[in-house]
């Protein structure tokens, strides 16, 4: 099939959606689809441009700028985002293309006047594979009210939705939300996981022997660091174990919260806590390497399901997971069901101590604690499923 897949992240890019992206365009072309990965770019000086990486051909296409600005420029440049994206795509070599479907990702909400635009000129499916509920996360964070912006983040949201012939949400527990679009028909909704392809092999330029943790049991975080993970509850957790010289604690990623967490730390005296600036994501897999137990955060106000692609990290490397999520979540009884760690769903750092002491002591006694983090990664978070599913469904 001839696919084109929209975005606003993608490699050069290290955040976890643009690793995601790169893994499954890679897996699109081992199975011997043609892809392209149609991109915003604030960089260019051109209407577009176009390069291939590792088989997949990239269209970069002039749009304002969205990222580091103030929220209400933001708001703007992601607006008018799919139109400028459009506009110049017509000036482009692909301007007469004809697709055999089209996939978008979410975030970002605004992709859907592009979208439908592809859809239109080639009568073709779209697939929606939607990673989080804006703006309702945001309601849920206390970080907006349902007056006039809501209301307008809302609208886009569900023209994005309503161009949708496929909508892959992470999690059972998501399904919900979707009830009333689902019903329409010839409408189609399914769990798509998240996905992960094999790890490469990079040295990790980050030494875990070389910083004042070494020799130590290493709790790791590696990821964003924002107001969606409440992490400050680790903090507390870290000064709860600060007599335990065997135990220590690792974070490395940036975030609007990390410069705040980071002098807290210091403020508080933590000498059993590091934190690092991010890392390519090819030295992730030699990081965990040297580490105990990763963590997942997720502040417990949410109230949607989300399995973080540090979750996927962490399985396919073997290393059991402490996670302090919001109650009900899909991946507290995923942790539980498989057995790869200890699940907080109260955001109590008392409790979140007991958990972290108990596992602990079972990454000392239970060798087989490793593979069943592997095993299942590999039963369920490969990239070549998700590829699967994503094609099974635009050729119905």
């Amino acid at each position: 099939m001839r696919i084109a897949l929209i975005a606003d992240t993608f490699p050069p890019l290290r955040t976890s959606g643009a690793v995601q992206l790169r893994d499954l365009s890679r897996e699109f072309v081992r199975q011997g689809h043609h892809l392209t990965v149609m991109l915003p770019s604030a960089e260019l000086n051109t209407p577009w441009h176009m390069d291939e990486m590792d088989g997949v051909q990239v269209l970069r296409l002039r749009a304002p700028r969205t990222k580091d600005i103030d929220y209400v420029r933001r708001t703007l440049g992601e607006f008018l985002m799919p139109f400028a994206m459009r506009r110049n795509l017509m000036q482009s070599p692909l301007a007469s293309q004809k697709w055999d479907g089209v996939a978008w990702y979410a975030p970002s909400i605004f992709h859907g006047p592009l979208v439908n635009t592809l859809k239109q000129r080639s009568g073709c499916k779209g697939y929606l594979i939607i990673r989080d509920i804006f703006p309702e996360w945001a309601v849920d964070m206390g970080l907006m009210g349902r007056g006039l912006p809501y209301r307008f983040f809302d609208t886009v949201a569900r023209y994005q939705y309503s161009v949708a012939d496929v909508i892959g949400v992470q999690t059972p527990g998501n399904e919900a939300y979707f009830e009333r679009w689902r019903q329409q028909a010839g409408r189609r909704l399914e769990v798509l996981q998240n996905w992960l392809d094999k790890p490469a092999q990079a040295p990790c330029s980050i030494r875990i022997k070389d910083t004042r943790l070494a020799g130590r049991k290493v709790f790791v975080y590696a990821g964003n660091m924002g107001i969606a993970q409440g992490m400050d509850v680790l903090l507390d957790l870290a000064d709860k174990l600060r007599a335990r010289t065997d135990v220590g604690f690792l974070f490395v990623g940036r975030g609007s919260e990390s410069a705040r967490l980071a002098r807290d730390a210091k403020g508080r005296g933590l000498d059993n806590v590091v934190f690092f600036d991010e890392i390519h994501p090819d030295e992730i897999p030699d990081l965990y390497a040297q580490c105990s137990v990763g963590i997942v955060a997720l502040d417990p106000r949410h109230k949607s399901h989300n399995i973080p692609g540090k979750f996927l990290t962490y399985m396919q490397s073997g290393l059991p997971v402490l996670a302090n999520v919001n109650a009900g979540n899909d991946l507290a009884q995923l942790i539980r069901q498989e057995r790869v760690g200890q699940v907080c769903e109260n955001n109590d750092a008392d409790e979140l101590l007991r958990l972290a002491e108990r596992l602990l002591a079972q990454v000392s006694t239970d060798p087989d604690l490793p593979e069943r983090c592997r095993h299942l990664f590999e039963r369920q978070f490969s990239a070549e499923q998700a590829v699967r599913q994503i094609v099974s469904a635009l050729s119905a």
